[in-house]
């Protein structure tokens, strides 16, 4: 994994152009059975009525947020698919009280604990995959047999082989690594909306 930027670049077009040209070798480190798997996952726990939760920090905390965006709105748009999805980095009362009473490690861990029934599922967004929040919501799903899919970059860190299916950014570049991420978010929700719609309404609706 080569690191970017290695070097100066005098335009912001030169960078862009390197910037670009290491987005698409990353993203060609996608592994396609793993977003097959994420897919599946995704779509029997809607069907199964359980709760897709999803976590991350910082950007990925963003990522968190418009997971459920595209799932409410998206998702839900020409299907009979009604979605229930809760970002565990939206409830800033709560992760603030946690945070400061308990810790900054159990923000995650702590709501799942409460709310974590049977047929739900863990999203986790980490571009280090390392983040002990992270991690330790992910053992708290674990712990419980409920699934979890992580979304990771740089080395992938404890999250990547401790989740059930992982989706992995060979990349060092935080920017590139949310990039993608957001990018597997959109991919998700419309292939699994675009799997409920006729070949004739694909056709004529924008995506």
């Amino acid at each position: 994994m080569k690191q970017f930027p290695s070097q100066k670049y005098s335009t912001a077009g030169a960078y862009c152009s390197a910037y670009f040209d290491e987005h698409q070798k990353a993203a060609a480190t996608v592994k396609p059975e793993q977003l097959d798997k994420a897919a599946a996952v995704l779509s029997d726990c809607i069907r199964d009525g359980g709760v897709i939760f999803v976590c991350g920090n910082g950007g990925s905390a963003s990522i968190s947020n418009h997971f459920c965006c595209d799932a409410l709105k998206t998702l839900r748009s020409d299907t009979s698919l009604a979605p229930r999805i809760m970002s565990l980095a939206s409830t800033s009362p709560v992760i603030t009280a946690i945070g400061n009473d308990i810790g900054f490690e159990e923000i995650f861990a702590y709501q799942l604990d409460s709310m974590l029934r049977p047929a739900d599922i863990l999203v986790t967004v980490s571009s280090s995959g390392d983040s002990e929040n992270i991690v330790r919501a992910v053992k708290v799903a674990k712990s419980k047999k409920n699934q979890v899919i992580s979304l990771t970059g740089f080395g992938g860190g404890r999250s990547r082989n401790l989740a059930d299916v992982n989706l992995h950014i060979d990349c060092d570049n935080y920017g590139i690594i949310e990039d993608i991420h957001q990018s597997l978010m959109h991919i998700l929700m419309q292939y699994l909306r675009h799997q409920e719609m006729s070949l004739a309404l694909v056709e004529e609706r924008t995506f």
